[in-house]
């Protein structure tokens, strides 16, 4: 059978299980216009049956669509009923018997789920979703199908925040959770974020059991018709004390102080969950409301204002300094859509438009320095700051200023917030988890909360966040930070420069001599597997090169350290200019 063949004979099979009259009509139409003749929808069957979308320390995350190769119904169901697979073997159960599922008259189970109920026999999995598309049927099936293999499946009340649902796994003392979000991906994207329990407080899973959970789908997809797979209502619904524990419990993050008064905040959930519940919390906390941007403050998940809801983005955030200018505010607050990134800006006279984006190093090192200072007026000695290794190396200064250990994880929160004794965590990407008693992952919310609290004590001494800058600066030295960004549309473009880079180290980087090259797919510094490339220069300067884990880019993260901001900045410009030549002749 050729591989168009096999696309056409995989998609009819497919039909035969898909629940999604959207998808079904999509596939339908594909397939007749194959059967035409049509080359471009052949090519397209092929992509969508060539490959299955991997799960791994990410999830599930992927463009939504008909196919093994997209994110769908038939694709979530195979990944929930996997996972209750990969959890009763953890727990010591059996296959599932559809006679264990105990339902009422209505097939709905009795009462809701409360945070004090009696431990279950079998496992419990809290369900949460934000507000794209398919994230609430994704959510729904999911919730279904965990009930129908025998679990204590719990969904949250509506659309809510990811951290809501992180906070949600160990206030409930589940053992797992699914979080449906593709966070700040395109608008066509979703995905299936997993979260364990127990031992792992609430943390992402990482491998191996990625790998377990995995095999368990694919024998899954390999064996079962999807719409076979058992299902049930007797799934729960949180009640709304879920939600209140975590707003009580991030409006205690930072209470506002006098300086708080007068601030002229503005605020966008770019489309997405936040704002119902920053509302709430910034509220509890003593904060003036913010002004926001009401064109993104409520879900769509179609995100009408911008072409890539990340407040990274170039343009994603020229709304909110629109709405700043107009408010004559002191500060702008972003989330992305599904609340667990923080973005912030600030005026200045010297930027495009007279506001500038802080980068998240500089976000992350201020809340690192507000943590350590918080640690050690608690007498706190052998806490833990810990950052991804592309972040900044400037949080390893403030840990030994304070006396604190200092971490260094791989890329990803389910590494970071594993870091041992953890008081505070961060990665460059608007990551930052400064709350690790109750939410064990990246949290834009109670990051948002931590901010204020920092902009309103330093107001009431009279200083702004330039001025909290410049003090970082002169304490810990100074740190400058660049990334280089390349989006490809061929995979193999991000292999062969990285197959290129392995085979042919750089000597130097533009006018300095590379000491060292750390090759982190063999192990290095006690760190997991990687594809990471990591080069430390003769100035002291570091370059590290590796995949997106979750788009198709390849990232170069820069970081110096300078004699003075003039000269931090003078470093930083050299060795970005010479990486993003290389980088550029080597994709060519």
């Amino acid at each position: 059978m050729s591989t168009a063949e096999g696309a056409v004979a995989a998609a009819r099979a497919w039909l035969a299980q898909d629940p999604d009259p959207e998808t079904r009509a999509e596939l339908e139409q594909l397939l007749a216009a194959a059967d035409d003749g049509d080359a471009d929808a052949a090519a397209d069957l092929a992509d969508r049956f060539g490959a299955r979308l991997a799960f791994g320390t990410a999830g599930l995350r992927g463009e939504l669509g008909a196919g093994s190769n997209r994110m769908n119904r038939v694709l979530v169901a195979q990944a929930a009923a996997g996972f209750a697979a990969f959890l009763r073997e953890r727990a010591g159960l059996g296959e599932t018997d559809p006679a264990d599922v105990d339902t009422d008259a209505d097939g709905h189970a009795d009462g809701d789920a409360h945070a004090d109920a009696e431990p279950a026999r079998v496992p419990t999995v809290v369900v949460g979703y934000d507000g794209r598309r398919n994230s609430r049927v994704f959510a729904e099936d999911s919730a279904q199908i965990f009930a129908g293999a025998g679990l204590r499946a719990i969904l949250l009340p509506r659309l809510l925040p990811t951290p809501v649902l992180a906070f949600a796994v160990r206030h409930l003392d589940a053992d797992a959770g699914v979080m449906v979000t593709a966070s700040h991906n395109p608008p066509n994207d979703n995905g299936y974020k997993v979260y364990l329990g127990g031992a792992d407080e609430g943390a992402q899973i990482v491998a191996p059991v990625d790998a377990e959970i995995a095999a368990h789908i694919d024998r899954i997809a390999a064996e079962a018709d999807a719409a076979a797979l058992p299902r049930s209502l007797a799934f729960e619904t949180a009640p709304e004390s879920v939600v209140e524990a975590y707003v009580e419990a991030t409006a205690a993050v930072a209470p506002a102080s006098a300086g708080a008064e007068g601030l002229r905040w503005v605020y966008t959930a770019m489309h997405g969950v936040g704002w119902e519940t920053v509302q709430r919390i910034v509220e509890r906390a003593g904060y003036p409301a913010p002004i926001t941007v009401d064109a993104q403050r409520d879900p769509d998940g179609t995100f009408p204002t911008v072409s890539f809801p990340n407040p990274e983005e170039p343009g994603a955030m020229d709304l909110a300094f629109a709405t700043a200018r107009d408010h004559d505010a002191d500060l702008v607050i972003a989330n992305d859509p599904d609340a667990d990134r923080l973005a912030v800006a600030v005026p200045d006279e010297d930027a495009e438009g007279g506001w500038r984006r802080l980068t998240g190093n500089q976000i992350g090192l201020l809340l690192g320095w507000r943590a350590a200072r918080l640690a050690a007026e608690s007498g706190v000695t052998d806490g833990t700051l810990a950052c991804s290794l592309v972040s900044s190396p400037g949080l390893q200064m403030v840990a030994e200023h304070f006396g604190l250990r200092s971490a260094a994880t791989l890329t990803g929160f389910k590494w970071i917030s594993r870091a041992p004794g953890i008081v505070f965590g961060f990665e460059e990407a608007l990551g930052y988890l400064v709350n690790p008693e109750t939410v064990r992952d990246k949290d834009g919310i109670s990051a948002s909360v931590a901010f204020l609290g920092m902009v309103s004590d330093a107001r009431t001494e009279g200083r702004g966040i330039r001025d909290l800058l410049n003090e970082f600066d002169e304490t810990f030295g100074f740190f400058a930070s660049d990334q280089i960004s390349v989006r490809v549309d061929d995979l193999s473009v991000i292999g062969r420069v990285m197959s290129a880079l392995r085979a042919d180290p750089p000597a130097r980087i533009g006018e300095v001599e590379v000491d060292r090259v750390d090759d982190l797919l063999t192990g290095v510094d006690e760190l997991p597997p990687g594809d990471v490339l990591r080069y430390w220069l003769a100035d002291g300067s570091r370059v590290i090169v590796r995949p997106s884990g979750t788009e198709p880019k390849l990232k170069v993260y820069l970081d110096v350290r300078g004699d003075s901001a003039d000269d931090a900045a003078a470093r930083i410009h050299a060795v970005t200019t010479a990486m993003r030549d290389l980088v550029d002749a080597l994709s060519a």
